[in-house]
């Protein structure tokens, strides 16, 4: 590795400089990423449970979901042993793949292949997420919160746009024979097949495996087995990295499981197709800008008050957003309030734990930590999504908002437990 690593890094490389470009090429991704992600997120509940229920909406939504969090793995297997670019390369491309079989498989009216594809559509998620700590690999330290959610902000304009883009789509490729909901999917694929060349040509140096090197760590394992048992044992070691991980699983479980039956609430008040396309991709738009637009002000609040903080403040405007979707009924305005919040709650969590949980690890243990992290959103938010859809079928969309509380009130104990001492940690 130690070879390796110094042709990849020559001898007094300016750091700066090589982190300005990477946070470019990695926010110009996150752009592009976002407007594949966002465009079909949207119509996905819609399309799932236009061919098989409501149900099936909250499934669909699940295996996008379970789907970025297995790629993760593989993703996180790549960047172990050769850096963030071939994760991110496979990972896009993954996600391309999935987007043009949910296109065929709206053609063809085959729920199977339909999960499938959104199964390999999380991919892209897991590209996009896994971006984040490609910010961080080569921060200072009292700035790596902020670089990190300079990285998230930046899928906000793609992410906003994107809903929005799907009724166009739509209407574009049903001259071409598409079916309803299929255009915005064969977009999501051109969109991530794009990405996955950008990363191949420009991510380089790559950003953590010049982070080792400047390090001088050579004693990374190969090993798929021995990464993910060293990852466990770190994690469960270390009360930040088990806070980091906490936060940001907790998070995406509120947030999938919400916000992936809120286009299926959406459609029983507003029942005219096209009127349902703009105002499930205005509300979403509304709930994707929270995500990320105020990801640099979470940034920047986390390096100045310190990470648990600012994950307190994420429950409590996570509380506070399924309070207001819970009882929004038809209102549309007080739902996209409520979805705002859910958005924003979950950049807290995001942007402060994931930066919690990679400052507390070693440089040679990131790659596999981080990748056990998402794996477990991943599987946490898939198996939210899933139940989601059960519990809207039975009981209704307030009874999940119910639900989606009482989940994030114990992280507040997880949390409290220790003071944050990394507002301004040293140490790589």
């Amino acid at each position: 590795m130690t070879g390796v690593t110094a042709l990849i890094t020559p001898p007094g490389i300016d750091v700066h400089r090589l982190q300005r470009r990477t946070l470019g090429l990695l926010v110009g991704m996150q752009v592009i990423g976002g407007l594949g992600v966002a465009s079909g997120v949207s119509v996905g509940a819609l399309l799932a449970a236009s061919m098989a229920g409501p149900t099936a909406a909250g499934l669909a939504g699940s295996s996008a979901v379970i789907g970025a969090a297995l790629v993760a793995v593989p993703a996180a297997r790549l960047m172990r042993s050769g850096g963030r670019r071939p994760g991110l390369v496979f990972a896009y491309a993954v996600g391309a793949l999935g987007a043009l079989l949910v296109a065929v498989a709206a053609g063809l009216d085959n729920v199977p292949l339909l999960f499938l594809g959104m199964f390999l559509f999380g991919g892209s998620s897991a590209a996009n997420l896994q971006s984040r700590y490609a910010a961080v690999d080569l921060a200072a330290a009292d700035r790596r919160a902020r670089h990190l959610s300079i990285v998230v902000w930046a899928t906000t304009i793609g992410a906003v746009a994107g809903p929005n883009l799907a009724p166009l789509t739509d209407r574009l490729t049903a001259r071409w024979g598409v079916p309803e909901y299929g255009g915005p999917y064969l977009f999501s694929a051109v969109v991530f097949g794009s990405a996955a060349v950008a990363m191949l040509a420009f991510l380089r140096p790559d950003p953590l495996m010049t982070a080792r090197s400047l390090a001088a760590k050579s004693n990374i394992s190969d090993k798929p087995r021995g990464m993910w048992r060293e990852a466990v044992r770190t994690v469960l070691a270390g009360p930040d990295a088990r806070v980091g991980v906490a936060a940001v699983a907790v998070g995406h479980v509120v947030m999938v499981g919400v916000m992936s039956m809120t286009p299926v609430h959406i459609g029983d008040h507003v029942h005219d197709h096209g009127d349902l396309l703009r105002v499930v991709g205005l509300v979403i738009s509304i709930h994707i800008t929270g995500m990320y637009a105020l990801s640099p002000v979470i940034g920047w609040l986390a390096d100045r008050y310190g990470r648990r903080p600012l994950i307190l403040a994420g429950v409590a405007l996570l509380l506070l957003a399924c309070a207001l979707s819970g009882t929004a009924g038809g209102s549309m305005p007080r739902l996209s309030v409520g979805m705002a919040l859910l958005g924003v709650g979950w950049g807290c969590m995001m942007v402060a734990g994931s930066t919690l949980l990679s400052e507390s690890v070693p440089v040679e243990q990131r790659a596999g930590v981080q990748g056990l992290s998402d794996l477990v959103m991943g599987v946490s938010g898939a198996s939210a999504g899933a139940l989601a859809g059960v519990v809207v079928d039975l009981f209704g969309y307030p009874a999940l908002t119910i639900v989606a509380a009482v989940a994030v009130v114990p992280l507040v104990a997880v949390v409290s437990r220790r003071r944050d001492t990394t507002a301004h940690r040293r140490t790589l």
